[in-house]
């Protein structure tokens, strides 16, 4: 029976159509996801969409439309993600739907009844987080993360005792019991742990939700705050509500030492993530996810994306422009895991020619060429390895686990290097002329094609696999990493194919 691994992106509000910021997140869970699955694993991987946010009804007001319509035509966007971009999910969510109703109404129930209570509450509440902010916590009385002025509210709301979880989140994060990277990302909740945790308001009134969202169970008056019923999905998804067999297989994973439920999401949301998600399992009585993977923001020729500045992409159109997996590529190579990261023309263009055209394609068609013309279109008699391919698969195993997809694409193109000085020094145009041996040569190289096209299986699955495709290889064949990352499984007398060019010059 294959290990279960869960993987989730967070649920973006459809108070407007996807951007690159949800894209970059988008695609390194997907790359995880199939980098888990060539592990062997039973991966279960999935997105959504958050509908249920007052900033979603005032977008909707604002555009004239009525509520529903107006997250379904969005909604609708992002499930095309999975077209767009290529994704690997298994499932798709919207909290709109029934069975996230009951799950969010089921955790709400299974919550310690001690930990929820009612009370008349003030404070500054910023519609772009869904959050209320003390004072100090803004900037010149601006929220840090929309730089607007928060509205001062005041209603009577259901409480969660946050405040009572202190111990038990500090001690979580000290053990690594939740593993969250980067490290920093830990040390940022362990500081805010420590400056006192704070109950919080886990309802707003229908008025004030104008209707919209889950009710909370046996109070008409009042609709649960967004970021309770919102995180839920993770758990309704798996159709938690009904104590489905998903639920069973994916977050409870029993009998299993140890569990693998991941969370991957921004660092804008990383404190309902880390601290107020982990405290209401808590109180339910739930096992707690097993890491959490914390990206940084994405800007666009070295600024924020604003409506205003008119400089929010769109990656369909990115995609349409450059290709797909040149985007996934870049959005990994381009970007870095742990910090903030850039999009501009400028670099894109120069990754895709020294990494993809100049680099990886180039590589494919040397070979190729080399492999017809000297070796009449077959496989060479194995050679030794040069390439440190024990070193290299041990690099890229330990950079996929840390989710350092930067270092991931600079192994592979360290190799790619290598193949490539090995065929300057070695020269084999110049032996093949002399009638001197080119076979090791030959056999080397495109050995270690092989295995870059198994290292960028889960980054570019087309490219990965037209690579194989040349090499005689069935895509459809490769089975885990465990079997396929050694070296010489290249078959001699295996007919090899002249290819296509897999990254055209821009």
């Amino acid at each position: 029976m294959k290990k279960p691994y869960y993987i989730t992106l967070t649920i973006p509000y459809v108070n407007a159509v996807p951007h690159i910021g949800y894209a970059l997140e988008a695609i390194q869970g997907d790359t995880m996801a199939r980098y888990q699955r060539l592990l062997g694993k039973n991966v279960h991987f999935v997105y959504g969409t958050d509908e249920n946010s007052l900033k979603n009804v005032q977008a909707a007001l604002r555009a004239g439309e009525d509520v529903k319509s107006f997250v379904d035509r969005h909604a609708a966007a992002f499930e095309r993600l999975h077209d767009i971009l290529n994704l690997s999910n298994d499932s798709f969510i919207r909290t709109t739907e029934a069975r996230h109703i009951a799950g969010a109404q089921k955790l709400w129930q299974m919550c310690n009844p001690d930990d929820i209570y009612k009370k008349t509450y003030k404070g500054l509440y910023c519609i772009g987080c869904e959050s209320f902010y003390a004072k100090d916590d803004l900037i010149q009385g601006l929220c840090p993360e929309h730089n607007t002025a928060p509205e001062d509210i005041e209603e009577e709301n259901y409480f969660f005792k946050l405040s009572k979880y202190q111990p038990q989140l500090e001690q979580i994060f000290l053990t690594d019991t939740v593993r969250v990277v980067p490290e920093g990302r830990k040390n940022e909740m362990m500081s805010f742990i420590k400056r006192g945790l704070e109950d919080f308001s886990i309802s707003r009134s229908v008025e004030r939700a104008h209707g919209w969202g889950v009710p909370v169970p046996g109070d008409g008056s009042q609709i649960m705050y967004v970021w309770f019923d919102a995180l839920t999905n993770y758990l309704s998804v798996l159709d938690f509500d009904t104590d489905g067999k998903n639920y069973s297989t994916y977050w409870l994973q029993p009998n299993q030492t140890p569990r693998e439920v991941v969370h991957v999401l921004g660092k804008g949301v990383s404190r309902f993530h880390l601290i107020y998600w982990l405290g209401m399992l808590l109180s339910a009585n739930i096992p707690l996810p097993t890491e959490e993977f914390v990206h940084g923001y994405i800007t666009v020729n070295g600024q924020k994306m604003s409506k205003s500045l008119g400089n929010v992409l769109d990656p369909s159109a990115i995609v349409d422009l450059y290709g797909q997996e040149p985007f996934r590529y870049y959005m990994l190579a381009g970007v870095s895991a742990y910090q903030d990261g850039d999009f501009s023309d400028e670099r894109f263009k120069e990754i895709y020619a020294s990494d993809l055209a100049n680099g990886i394609g180039n590589l494919t068609s040397r070979v190729m060429t080399m492999l017809i013309k000297y070796n009449k279109g077959v496989v060479p008699k194995a050679a030794s390895n040069i390439f440190d391919i024990e070193g290299f698969w041990k690099q890229y195993r330990k950079q996929m686990e840390d989710f350092a997809f930067h270092d991931v694409i600079h192994n592979i193109q360290t190799l790619v290097t290598a193949c490539d000085a090995t065929i300057s020094a070695d020269r084999p145009w110049e032996k093949a002329e002399q009638g001197l041996h080119v076979g090791d040569t030959l056999y080397r190289v495109a050995e270690g094609l092989r295995h870059i096209a198994l290292a960028l299986l889960p980054i570019m699955p087309h490219a990965s696999g037209a690579i194989f495709s040349v090499l005689g290889l069935s895509p459809k064949n490769i089975k885990t990493l465990d079997r396929e990352c050694v070296w010489g499984l290249l078959l001699e007398g295996t007919p090899v194919k002249k290819p296509e060019p897999l990254f055209p010059r821009l």
